[in-house]
Protein backbone atom coordinates (compact mmCIF):
# COMPACT_ATOMS: atom_id res chain seq x y z
CA UNK A 1 0.00 0.00 0.00
CA UNK A 2 1.15 3.47 -0.84
CA UNK A 3 -0.05 5.71 2.02
CA UNK A 4 0.78 9.30 2.77
CA UNK A 5 -0.67 12.18 4.76
CA UNK A 6 -0.66 15.72 3.50
CA UNK A 7 -2.16 19.12 4.10
CA UNK A 8 -4.73 19.99 1.44
CA UNK A 9 -3.84 23.40 0.06
CA UNK A 10 -5.23 23.56 -3.48
CA UNK A 11 -8.73 24.01 -4.82
CA UNK A 12 -8.40 20.66 -6.61
CA UNK A 13 -7.52 18.88 -3.35
CA UNK A 14 -10.47 20.49 -1.57
CA UNK A 15 -12.80 19.25 -4.32
CA UNK A 16 -11.23 15.79 -4.06
CA UNK A 17 -11.88 15.75 -0.28
CA UNK A 18 -15.53 16.84 -0.55
CA UNK A 19 -17.11 13.40 -1.22
CA UNK A 20 -15.47 12.02 1.94
CA UNK A 21 -16.40 15.04 4.08
CA UNK A 22 -19.92 14.91 2.66
CA UNK A 23 -20.34 11.43 4.18
CA UNK A 24 -20.28 13.12 7.60
CA UNK A 25 -21.66 16.54 6.72
CA UNK A 26 -24.48 15.35 4.47
CA UNK A 27 -26.25 18.73 4.47
CA UNK A 28 -23.39 20.42 2.58
CA UNK A 29 -23.42 21.01 -1.13
CA UNK A 30 -20.07 21.35 -2.87
CA UNK A 31 -20.77 25.06 -3.36
CA UNK A 32 -21.56 25.66 0.33
CA UNK A 33 -18.57 23.56 1.37
CA UNK A 34 -16.18 25.66 -0.73
CA UNK A 35 -17.77 28.92 0.44
CA UNK A 36 -17.52 27.98 4.13
CA UNK A 37 -14.03 26.53 3.70
CA UNK A 38 -12.87 29.85 2.27
CA UNK A 39 -14.21 31.71 5.31
CA UNK A 40 -12.86 29.13 7.75
CA UNK A 41 -9.36 29.32 6.27
CA UNK A 42 -9.21 33.01 7.20
CA UNK A 43 -9.47 31.78 10.80
CA UNK A 44 -6.65 29.24 10.37
CA UNK A 45 -8.71 26.20 9.34
CA UNK A 46 -6.60 23.45 7.77
CA UNK A 47 -7.51 20.17 6.07
CA UNK A 48 -5.31 17.08 6.25
CA UNK A 49 -5.94 13.88 4.30
CA UNK A 50 -4.62 10.36 4.36
CA UNK A 51 -4.17 9.01 0.86
CA UNK A 52 -4.07 5.34 -0.03
CA UNK A 53 -2.83 4.73 -3.58
CA UNK A 54 -3.51 8.38 -4.46
CA UNK A 55 -7.12 8.25 -3.21
CA UNK A 56 -8.28 10.21 -0.15
CA UNK A 57 -9.54 7.70 2.41
CA UNK A 58 -9.65 9.89 5.55
CA UNK A 59 -9.91 13.64 6.18
CA UNK A 60 -9.47 15.85 9.24
CA UNK A 61 -10.25 19.56 9.41
CA UNK A 62 -8.79 21.51 12.31
CA UNK A 63 -7.81 24.89 13.71
CA UNK A 64 -5.56 26.18 16.43
CA UNK A 65 -7.47 27.49 19.43
CA UNK A 66 -6.56 29.01 22.79
CA UNK A 67 -8.83 29.12 25.82
CA UNK A 68 -8.64 28.81 29.61
CA UNK A 69 -9.50 25.12 29.84
CA UNK A 70 -7.62 23.57 26.89
CA UNK A 71 -4.84 26.18 26.74
CA UNK A 72 -3.16 26.21 23.29
CA UNK A 73 -4.74 23.30 21.43
CA UNK A 74 -5.92 21.88 18.16
CA UNK A 75 -9.66 21.55 17.69
CA UNK A 76 -10.82 19.01 15.13
CA UNK A 77 -14.05 20.14 13.47
CA UNK A 78 -14.37 17.36 10.94
CA UNK A 79 -12.93 13.88 11.02
CA UNK A 80 -14.17 11.17 8.69
CA UNK A 81 -12.92 8.01 7.03
CA UNK A 82 -14.50 7.03 3.72
CA UNK A 83 -17.16 4.39 4.41
CA UNK A 84 -15.42 1.92 2.06
CA UNK A 85 -12.18 2.18 4.06
CA UNK A 86 -13.38 2.07 7.68
CA UNK A 87 -11.91 -0.47 10.11
CA UNK A 88 -8.58 -0.66 8.27
CA UNK A 89 -6.72 1.69 10.63
CA UNK A 90 -6.72 4.77 8.40
CA UNK A 91 -8.53 6.98 10.90
CA UNK A 92 -6.16 6.00 13.67
CA UNK A 93 -3.14 6.72 11.43
CA UNK A 94 -4.45 10.15 10.50
CA UNK A 95 -5.27 11.14 14.08
CA UNK A 96 -1.94 9.80 15.34
CA UNK A 97 -0.22 11.98 12.75
CA UNK A 98 -2.24 15.01 13.92
CA UNK A 99 -1.37 14.26 17.56
CA UNK A 100 2.37 14.20 16.75
CA UNK A 101 2.15 17.27 14.53
CA UNK A 102 0.18 19.22 17.16
CA UNK A 103 2.62 18.29 19.94
CA UNK A 104 5.59 19.38 17.79
CA UNK A 105 3.82 22.72 17.22
CA UNK A 106 3.29 23.26 20.97
CA UNK A 107 -0.29 22.13 21.52
CA UNK A 108 -1.29 20.88 24.96
CA UNK A 109 -4.37 19.01 23.74
CA UNK A 110 -6.25 17.82 20.71
CA UNK A 111 -9.97 18.27 21.22
CA UNK A 112 -13.03 17.33 19.18
CA UNK A 113 -16.78 16.95 19.44
CA UNK A 114 -18.87 14.01 18.30
CA UNK A 115 -22.64 13.74 17.93
CA UNK A 116 -24.43 11.93 20.75
CA UNK A 117 -25.72 9.28 18.33
CA UNK A 118 -22.22 8.31 17.09
CA UNK A 119 -21.62 5.52 19.62
CA UNK A 120 -19.09 3.66 17.44
CA UNK A 121 -17.08 6.84 16.94
CA UNK A 122 -17.04 7.44 20.70
CA UNK A 123 -15.76 3.94 21.31
CA UNK A 124 -13.05 4.51 18.68
CA UNK A 125 -11.90 7.77 20.29
CA UNK A 126 -11.90 6.34 23.81
CA UNK A 127 -10.62 2.80 23.28
CA UNK A 128 -8.27 3.14 20.30
CA UNK A 129 -6.96 6.69 20.85
CA UNK A 130 -7.36 7.26 24.62
CA UNK A 131 -9.53 10.36 24.36
CA UNK A 132 -11.51 11.15 27.49
CA UNK A 133 -15.10 12.37 27.67
CA UNK A 134 -14.93 15.45 29.81
CA UNK A 135 -17.83 17.76 28.96
CA UNK A 136 -21.03 18.26 27.04
CA UNK A 137 -21.20 20.81 24.26
CA UNK A 138 -24.40 22.81 23.87
CA UNK A 139 -25.77 25.06 21.17
CA UNK A 140 -28.92 27.14 20.67
CA UNK A 141 -30.41 27.77 17.24
CA UNK A 142 -31.04 31.45 16.56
Amino acid sequence: MNENIQELTSHEQWIEAFPVINQLRTDLTEETYLELLGEMQKDGYTLFALYNNEKIVAVAGLSWRVNFYNKRHIFIYVFVTDIEYRSFGYGKKLLSYIHSWAKEQGAEYVALESGLQRINAHRFYEEKLEYGKWCYSFRKPL
